[in-house]
């Protein structure tokens, strides 16, 4: 199965940073933007978490939470988190539960050899839980931005 717009968020629960435990119950009556990236500390995904740490005063007042995912441990996640100072969460969907939900597995080229890698992509979710927009196989550059402009429409 796999999310589509206009779906809602299926119920789930999955260990986040800060000893927190993700549920997508917990974002209703805010905005959720999950992006999945690839790996933490590699220099796209450290680039894109950085614009969203940057932007994150603006998100919060378009009532947006912000939510990482990726396939690293939660020691990963934690060291990512507190050396690039993200003020927002990190899931560690070390099982691939959310990667598979939201179809971004993806066969990837890797110096001359396919391997299964993360598709990095972006959903956004209205205060509902409903699926609304999502972007797939994305370049960093002016994304994070495109996002929020796409939240504070969503006003």
């Amino acid at each position: 199965m796999r999310i589509q717009l206009g779906d809602v968020i299926p119920m789930c629960q999955l260990p986040a940073t800060s000893g927190l435990c993700f549920t997508p119950s917990s974002c209703l009556g805010k905005k959720l933007v999950l992006y999945f990236y690839p790996k933490d500390d590699t220099p796209g995904c450290t680039v894109e978490a950085g614009n969203f740490r940057d932007l994150i005063d603006q998100f919060t007042q378009a009532n947006t939470v912000i939510i990482g995912v990726s396939r690293d441990s939660m020691k990963s996640h934690e060291n990512f988190k507190n050396k690039h100072e993200l003020p927002f969460e990190l899931i560690a969907d070390t099982d691939e539960v959310l990667c598979h939900l939201f179809d971004v597995i993806k066969m990837k080229n890797m110096y001359g050899k396919q391997v299964r890698g993360v598709e990095r992509s972006t959903f956004v979710f209205d205060s509902k839980g409903i699926l609304k927009f999502e972007w797939r196989g994305l370049k960093v550059l002016g994304h994070v931005e495109e996002v929020l402009k796409t939240v504070v429409a969503m006003s």
